[in-house]
């Protein structure tokens, strides 16, 4: 048996494209050459197979794969037991109901005694349990949106990212059924050695997330102002103080979490800051 981990990713799209990315910035270079199925990777011990994202579970769950990176609501769907691990923060979407955009809608209840179309009957079917909904569910696969400018159905059920599809096909959004987006799922029967790398992964994963929720700054603080400045960086720990060859000044370092950027920057200026510099972090080992 491969002393490597065998993780399986989406072989096509952008989830396929972010997973490549994320692994790259992990350290770990996959080499595909002739788009083959299966690829190892430079640098750690890891073997990608590439499959359709509905296979990923199904791999997993039966011990193929070892691990493998797909959209919660595929994972939710297909109800297969494998270990959820971490929510990788890309590919974030929903499970939406659309309907035709001059049908009036209020609540769950105007679902009743429609027909709606979509590739995800268990969820969707779940949904309409939760709200006590009678609706038919019409499973399809590939363009769901259609489906009400063709006579199909009466409305859908699928993925949604910005909207702009079914706006282009005159529907509009009323429910969402779930929110999504790409985790790192593994068997629930892992051998010890396997363990041991999923965990140096995902060490490696999540450096790579923190960093990317955070910014660097640097910023030339007059020493009166220092202790108001300090008061507002929501660092991880104290900020570093250094003084500046100008006399009353210092030179003062923080992280700052992407969410609460502008805010704090506002406040730094404020508070006397000047000559504010924001760096990306690569990396961030906590």
């Amino acid at each position: 048996m491969s002393n490597r981990l065998r993780l399986a990713i989406q072989k096509g799209g952008r989830l396929s494209e972010s997973t490549t990315d994320l692994l790259a910035a992990c350290g770990i270079k996959i080499s595909r050459p002739d788009r083959k199925l299966r690829a190892l990777s430079e640098h750690f011990e890891l073997e990608v197979l590439f499959l359709r994202d509905d296979d990923i579970p199904g791999y997993v769950a039966d011990g193929v794969a070892d691990a493998g990176i797909v959209g919660e609501n595929v994972i939710l769907e297909k109800g297969k037991q494998v270990a959820t691990l971490d929510q990788l923060g890309f590919a974030k979407c929903r499970l939406a109901i659309a309907l035709p955009r001059s049908f009036e809608y209020s609540s769950a209840r105007d679902l009743n005694d429609l027909h709606i179309a979509t590739s995800y009957p268990g969820l969707l079917q779940r949904f309409f349990d939760e709200n006590a909904v009678s609706a038919t569910i019409h499973e399809i696969s590939g363009s769901v949106e259609i489906a009400p400018g063709i006579g199909l159905a009466d409305g859908i059920c699928d993925i949604v990212s910005s909207g702009s599809t079914l706006i282009s096909n005159g529907l509009k959004e009323v429910e969402t059924v779930l929110e999504s987006q790409a985790v790192l799922i593994a068997s629930t029967q892992l051998s010890d050695e396997k363990r041991q790398i999923i965990d140096r992964l995902r060490f490696r994963i999540q450096s790579v997330m923190k960093a990317r929720q955070h910014r660097y700054i640097l910023m030339n603080v007059p020493n009166s102002s220092l202790e108001e400045v300090t008061g507002i960086l929501p660092g991880m720990k104290a900020p570093t103080i250094m003084p500046l060859s100008e006399e009353g000044w210092s030179s003062v370092h923080s992280v700052i979490p992407e969410h609460a950027f502008w805010d704090v920057i506002e406040s730094l200026k404020a508070a006397g800051a000047e000559g504010m510099l924001v760096v990306p972090i690569e990396k961030m080992v906590l």
